[in-house]
C-alpha cells in the first residue's frame, strides 16, 4: 500500500469518525480469515475510535435516529463495510459472531498496548477509552511502522489509581473486574457519579484528552446495563 493510499483511508476514517490504531502481517496461529476471494490476508489493520472521534458522526447517522437497537454497531458495520471496500479491503466486526474474532489478542500484536487491571486493554496515546471497531484485511502490505510487541501503558505505570477510584470495589489484581458489583451499584440510579463513565477509567492518566462526552458516556452505560 503506498503512502498516498494510506494517507487517503486516514482521512476516510476519520471522517466517518475512525482511526487506525496499527497493522501486523498476520501469522497462522492469529485466527486471520482469509480475503473473501480466498487470497490470505497479508496485513491487518485495526479500527478503532475514542468517545470524542466517533460521538458526532454516529449521531448524524441515521441509526442513530431510527430508534432500533445497537446503533453503533449498525452505524460502524454501513460506514466500515463502504470503506473498506473501496479501499480495497475485508472489513471483520467485533460483534459479529459466535464465533468472535480475538480482538484483543490482535490489538496486542499491533503494539502499544496493554492489559488494564479494568479488563479492557489501555494505549499508549488513548488510555482505556479505545473502542475496537473493525479489522481491515488488505491482500497487499500496509505502510506502517511496524510496532508488534511494543508494550503499553500499564506495565509502566507505577501508581495504578484505576485500583482505587472504583466506589464499590469492582476492580481488584486478584480478582479481576467484577462485573455483577459493577452493574448492581449502577443500577441505584443514574444520579450516581459512574453514570458519567467509569470512575476507574477516568483515574487512568493515560488518554485524558480522549475521555467520552457526557451525553456519549450515558450512551454506553445505558447499553452496558440493559436500559
Amino acid at each position: 500500500m503506498s503512502a498516498p493510499a494510506l494517507a487517503k483511508l486516514n482521512d476516510d476514517l476519520a471522517a466517518a469518525g475512525f482511526l487506525l490504531l496499527g497493522s501486523f502481517e498476520p501469522s497462522a496461529d492469529d485466527g486471520v480469515p482469509d480475503i473473501a476471494d480466498g487470497r490470505p490476508a497479508r496485513a491487518l489493520s485495526l479500527v478503532g475510535s475514542t468517545g470524542p472521534s466517533l460521538w458526532g458522526p454516529l449521531t448524524s447517522a441515521r441509526e442513530y435516529r431510527d430508534g432500533a437497537p445497537h446503533p453503533m454497531d449498525r452505524y460502524t458495520k454501513r460506514e466500515l463495510t463502504r470503506l473498506a471496500a473501496g479501499h480495497g479491503r475485508k472489513a471483520l466486526f467485533p460483534f459479529e459472531g459466535p464465533p468472535y474474532f480475538p480482538f484483543q489478542q490482535w490489538a496486542l500484536k499491533c503494539g502499544g498496548f496493554s492489559q488494564s487491571p479494568l479488563g479492557v486493554l489501555a494505549h499508549e496515546t488513548y488510555g482505556t477509552w479505545t473502542g475496537f471497531r473493525a479489522a481491515l484485511l488488505s491482500p497487499d502490505p500496509v505502510i506502517l511502522p511496524d510496532r508488534s510487541g511494543e508494550p503499553g501503558p500499564c506495565e509502566g505505570c507505577r501508581d495504578r489509581p484505576c485500583l482505587t477510584a472504583c466506589p464499590v470495589g469492582a476492580i481488584s489484581t486478584e480478582t479481576g473486574y467484577n462485573v455483577s458489583a459493577c452493574k448492581d451499584h449502577l443500577h441505584k440510579g443514574p444520579e450516581i457519579a459512574c453514570w458519567s463513565g467509569c470512575l476507574a477509567r477516568h483515574a487512568c492518566p493515560y488518554g485524558q484528552d480522549h475521555k467520552p462526552h457526557p451525553e456519549n458516556a450515558l450512551f454506553h452505560m445505558k447499553s452496558f446495563v440493559g436500559l
